[in-house]
C-alpha cells in the first residue's frame, strides 16, 4: 500500500504553531541575550558575550537564585521522591481503602498553584496559621535561613500524589513470580524490597526525579502567591530572578539570564540521566 500524499498535510498546522510560538520565540531570545535592549527602545547595542559574563562573575542577586533553586530542588526531589514511593508501596494493593486513601493523597494535585499557595499561607501564618494554633513555634516563610525549606514543604505537599500514582503503576508492573522466588530464597519484606523492588523501579524512579526537577525549577506561581512579587531574597528562585528583570525593563539581560537558565536544566537532566543510567548498571 502507498501512503496518499495528502497525509503529510496534516502535520503542518501543528508545525507552523510549534514554530510561530516555540522555535522562533527561542531564536530571538538568543538574539536579544546579546543586546542591552530595555523592551521599548526602537534601538539597542549589542554587547557580545556582556550579559553572560556579568551574570557568572558580578550577578549576586542572580547568585542568590540560584543557590536557593539548588536547595529547593534538593529538597522537593528528595522529599517527594521517598514520600511518593512510600505511600506506593503502602496503597499498591487493589482494595476500596486503598483506592479512597489514593484518591485523597491524589486531590492536591488537581488545585492551581495559586489555591496551594493561599491554603500553605494560612497554614504558615505565624499569628493565625494552623501550625501557630498547633502550638508550633517559628515565622517560617519569614525565616531567612529556612523560608526556602518551607516552600519545599509545600512543592512536596502538592505533588507527591501524582508521583505517588506513578509508583503504583510502576509496581503494578513487576512480576510477582519475582517476588514468589525472593520468598523461597528465604529473602525477608526488606530484602525483597532492596533487590527486586527497588531495581524494579529504577526507570519509574528516574521519570519521577526528571519531573520533579522540571517542577522545582518551574515553581514560579507556588513562590510568588506564599512571597509576593517580587519575593525577598531568601525565596527569590531563578524563574522569579528572570520575571523581576524583566519587569524592571532589561529584556536583553534577562534573556540571558533565560539562556543560562535553560543550561542549567540541562545540565541537572542530564547527570539524574547519567547517575540514573550507572545506578542500573549500563
Amino acid at each position: 500500500m502507498r501512503r496518499h500524499w495528502g497525509l503529510y498535510l496534516f502535520p503542518i498546522p501543528a508545525l507552523a504553531l510549534y514554530l510561530a510560538f516555540f522555535v522562533l520565540p527561542a531564536v530571538q531570545g538568543l538574539q536579544y541575550a546579546i543586546t542591552d535592549w530595555d523592551g521599548f527602545s526602537p534601538t539597542f547595542n549589542r554587547v557580545g558575550t556582556g550579559n553572560f559574563t556579568r551574570i557568572v562573575t558580578a550577578d549576586d542577586q542572580f547568585a542568590n537564585a540560584l543557590g536557593n533553586n539548588l536547595t529547593f530542588l534538593l529538597s522537593v526531589v528528595s522529599g517527594q521522591t521517598v514520600l511518593a514511593l512510600g505511600l506506593a508501596v503502602l496503597l499498591a494493593a487493589r482494595s476500596r481503602g486503598s483506592t479512597a486513601l489514593r484518591a485523597l493523597f491524589f486531590l492536591p494535585t488537581v488545585l492551581s498553584s495559586i489555591s496551594v499557595a493561599f491554603v500553605w499561607r494560612f497554614v504558615y501564618d505565624p499569628n493565625l496559621g494552623l501550625l501557630h494554633s498547633l502550638g508550633v513555634p517559628g515565622v517560617f516563610l519569614g525565616d531567612e535561613d529556612t523560608a526556602i525549606l518551607w516552600v519545599a514543604v509545600a512543592q512536596i505537599w502538592f505533588h507527591a500524589g501524582q508521583m505517588m500514582v506513578l509508583f503504583i503503576a510502576g509496581l503494578h508492573q513487576i512480576p510477582a513470580e519475582l517476588y514468589e522466588a525472593a520468598h523461597v530464597d528465604g529473602a525477608g519484606r526488606r530484602q525483597r524490597f532492596r533487590f527486586v523492588t527497588w531495581p524494579m523501579l529504577a526507570p519509574t524512579t528516574a521519570l519521577v526525579v526528571a519531573y520533579t526537577t522540571i517542577q522545582s525549577f518551574k515553581a514560579f506561581d507556588l513562590i510568588l502567591g506564599l512571597a509576593g512579587n517580587p519575593p525577598r531574597s531568601s525565596l527569590d528562585i531563578l524563574s522569579t530572578r528572570i520575571y523581576t528583570t524583566f519587569a524592571n525593563s532589561q529584556l536583553g539581560y534577562a534573556a540571558a539570564e533565560s539562556v543560562v537558565f535553560m543550561i542549567a536544566i540541562g545540565v541537572v537532566t542530564w547527570m539524574q540521566n547519567r547517575a540514573a543510567r550507572i545506578g542500573a548498571g549500563r
